[in-house]
C-alpha cells in the first residue's frame, strides 16, 4: 500500500510522526504537494482539520484519490473525523483498507463567466457590508424561481448542509441525497422558503446588485468580487473522504447542532461570535481571532476567558509553533 501525506501548514515534526507510523506498519508514504505530480498510490492523509481537507480540494480540484482527513486538535469535525492522537489506533485499519470511502459531491463555480475552484460545502452570495441588502434573480435550469431582496443567497451541498445553510434555516440533507439546498437568507419576502433541487441543475443567481459591491464566499474561506451572476452545477469529478467512524451521518450532525445552539442562548454576543468562527475554522490563536472577528484584542480575551471557563473551549500549546497558543472547540459530550 502507498499513502501520501499532505496538509495545510503541515509541521516537520507532525508529518514525520504520521510517517514513521505508516512505515513502521509498512505502508510505503510519501510528501505530496499541490505542485507535484501525485505518484500511484492509495489514499492521502491530509492534516489541517475540515478546514484542511476543504483547502486539498480547492487545490487538486481533479484527484479522486481518498482523502483521510485528520485534526492536530481533538474537536470533532465532518470533513476530517479523527485527531492526531487517534491516527496511530487507525493506522492498522488503513493497511488492510478497513474503510468506507464517501463520495462527497462538489458544486463547480463561475462568477461573472470565470471559473473558480469546486466547493465541498457552500457557495454563498452577500452585500460586501452587512446588515445590507442585495437584490437577486434566481433561475434554476433557466427558469426564474424568484426575484429576491435578502442579506443574501447560499447554495449548499449535502455535507455542507449541516453548516452555514443550516444556522440560516437550511434543511438537513442526507449525504447520499443527490441534490443541493438553496437558501434566501432573511428575505423581505416571509413565504420565501428554502428550495430542495437536483444536483444535476444549472443554479444562477443574476443580477446581483446593492448598494455597494457584492461578494462570493467560497466554502466560508475565499471572497470574490461578483458584478452581476454566479452559475452553480454539480463538479464532476466527486470528492472521496475515508470513513472510520460512523458518527459522520446527518442525524449526528443535527444532533451535535442542536446541543450547541442551546448553549448559545446563554452567552455573550461576542462569545458567540468566537465559537461560530472556531467552528467553521477550527483552531486558532487569539490573534488570528481578533483579526477573522474585527473585535478589540480585550473583548476576545475576555470571551476567550468566559468560553474556557463553561468548557466550550479548549486551549493548547500549537503543534507548529510552541510559542503559541491556540483555542479549539472542546468535544460536546
Amino acid at each position: 500500500m502507498q499513502v501520501g501525506i499532505a496538509g495545510t501548514g503541515l509541521s516537520e515534526a507532525t508529518a514525520k510522526m504520521i510517517k514513521k507510523e505508516l512505515d513502521d506498519r509498512g505502508i510505503t508514504s510519501f510528501y505530496v504537494s499541490t505542485k507535484s505530480k501525485l505518484p500511484d498510490i492509495d489514499c492521502i492523509v491530509v492534516l489541517g482539520g475540515d478546514k484542511g481537507v476543504r483547502n486539498y480540494f480547492h487545490k487538486n480540484p481533479d484527484s479522486t484519490i481518498p482523502v483521510f482527513g485528520i485534526s492536530e486538535s481533538e474537536s470533532s469535525g465532518f470533513l476530517a473525523q479523527i485527531d492526531l492522537k487517534e491516527f496511530p489506533a487507525y493506522v492498522t485499519r488503513l493497511k488492510k483498507q478497513d474503510y468506507k470511502v464517501e463520495e462527497v459531491p462538489r458544486i463547480s463555480v463561475k462568477i461573472d463567466g470565470k471559473a473558480v475552484y469546486p466547493v465541498l460545502n457552500d457557495v454563498a452570495v452577500f452585500a460586501s457590508k452587512s446588515a445590507m441588502l442585495m437584490e437577486h434573480v434566481l433561475r434554476v435550469n433557466g427558469e426564474e424561481v424568484w426575484h429576491d431582496n435578502s442579506d443574501g443567497v447560499i447554495i449548499s451541498t449535502p455535507i455542507g448542509s449541516s453548516a452555514y445553510s443550516m444556522s440560516a434555516g437550511g434543511p438537513v440533507i442526507f449525504q447520499d441525497s443527490p441534490v443541493f439546498g438553496i437558501i434566501s437568507v432573511n428575505s423581505l419576502d416571509v413565504t420565501r422558503r428554502p428550495l430542495v433541487v437536483s444536483n444535476t441543475s444549472l443554479i444562477e443567481i443574476d443580477d446581483i446588485s446593492a448598494r455597494i459591491y457584492c461578494e462570493v464566499v467560497l466554502d466560508g474561506i475565499d471572497r470574490f468580487r461578483v458584478n452581476k451572476a454566479v452559475e452553480a452545477t454539480k463538479f464532476v469529478p466527486s470528492a472521496y473522504l475515508i470513513r472510520m467512524k460512523k458518527d459522520s451521518t446527518a442525524v449526528s450532525a443535527l444532533a451535535k447542532k442542536v446541543k450547541l445552539a442551546e448553549e448559545l442562548f446563554s452567552m455573550p454576543p461576542s462569545s458567540k461570535l468566537l465559537l461560530k468562527i472556531l467552528e467553521y475554522e477550527g483552531a486558532m490563536t487569539q490573534k488570528e481571532l481578533a483579526t477573522k472577528t474585527l473585535l478589540p484584542d480585550r473583548t476576545v480575551r475576555l470571551a476567550l476567558s468566559h468560553l474556557l471557563e463553561k468548557g466550550y473551549v479548549k486551549r493548547k500549546i500549537s503543534m507548529r509553533d510552541a510559542r503559541q497558543k491556540i483555542y479549539e472547540i472542546a468535544k460536546l459530550g
